[in-house]
């Protein structure tokens, strides 16, 4: 039986897996979106500061002062499977009635180079056990962590399973996530390559990246600002959430004349397009039952639209 595991204790682990690449000097313009290794300094004082993200105004600074090359914290190196016969490429027509377009590995890839990874998207039609483990086998050459998700209903995560049991050491736990399911984590191959299987439906796995999988690419980067920024906001409704069981509900906002942020839960949370829709994400902690209309909770920023 797998094991229920809190959402703050499944973090911890998995960014217990994840560390700082090696850096390595990068030319100007190669550097760019890269995150600065170590400081630059002009006689005692430090111009450029280690973990900034080089964007062009510390290009122009490093050319001013002589420098044609600057430390870097490469980006991570991030491979995005989905397995499943039932997936079909979008631009291809649904022949049976179980079939379903190949959602997870467009927006997670997307996601991943949004969170500052170079991003590597495969979809596979694994028929056995052997077909997608040389899949895996192929991908840990060129990956600095992995990404695997199934299909919706979950048909093909007891076969991603099994195999990377056979390629190290990994455990499937139950995140106390309200909506969520089944994950799998570990180390995998001769160079232990992180590994994370998410749930297969959509919504669940765009959650699941953006707790778990975000950060641990922040990690590997070596920025600063691993998490995203949080604000405190007014519900503008009740909002119940069970207990033992965190919960992160996709919200717009907006402000007030006098300051003060507003944030509402979107309608249909059940449906993929609430993700497009969503500018924040409203925190339910597992011991809290939820919140009343005009309570201040505590939210995570997706985009900045207010």
């Amino acid at each position: 039986m797998d094991s229920q595991i809190s959402v703050k204790k499944m973090l911890a682990d998995l960014l217990a897996i994840s560390h700082p690449l090696t850096p390595f000097e990068m030319p100007l313009l190669d550097a760019h979106g890269a995150t600065l290794a170590d400081d630059i300094s002009v006689g005692d004082r430090v111009v450029l500061a280690k973990g900034v993200r080089i964007r062009s105004p510390q290009i122009g600074l490093a050319a001013s002062i002589g420098l044609s090359r600057l430390p870097t914290q490469p980006h991570p190196r991030v491979v995005i499977i989905s397995a499943g016969d039932d997936l079909v490429e979008p631009g291809q027509d649904l022949d049976h009635d179980e079939d379903e377009y190949e959602t997870n590995s467009w927006m997670l890839a997307t996601a991943a180079k949004e969170a500052g990874a170079v991003a590597y998207r495969v979809h596979t039609i694994p028929e056995n056990h052997e077909q997608l483990k040389a899949v895996i086998e192929d991908q840990l050459v060129r990956a600095d962590l992995i990404v695997i998700s199934g299909e919706r209903h979950d048909g093909s995560f007891s076969l991603i399973e099994e195999v990377l049991v056979d390629l190290g050491a990994t455990k499937s736990v139950i995140p106390t996530l309200q909506g969520s399911s089944k994950h799998c984590f570990g180390l995998i191959g001769e160079d232990d390559i992180p590994v994370v299987v998410l749930p297969g439906d959509p919504i669940s796995a765009y959650i699941s990246f953006e707790l778990f999988v975000r950060p641990m690419i922040r990690t590997m980067l070596g920025v600063k600002n691993v998490f995203r920024s949080t604000v405190k906001a007014i519900v503008t409704s009740d909002i119940e959430s069970p207990i033992g069981q965190t919960s992160l509900i996709r919200a717009s906002m907006t402000g007030t004349v006098t300051g003060e942020l507003l944030v509402s839960v979107l309608a249909d949370q059940d449906q993929i397009f609430t993700l497009a829709q969503a500018v924040a994400l409203i925190t339910v902690a597992a011991d809290s039952p939820g919140y009343l209309q005009g309570e201040e909770a505590d939210i995570i920023i997706l985009e900045r639209a207010f």
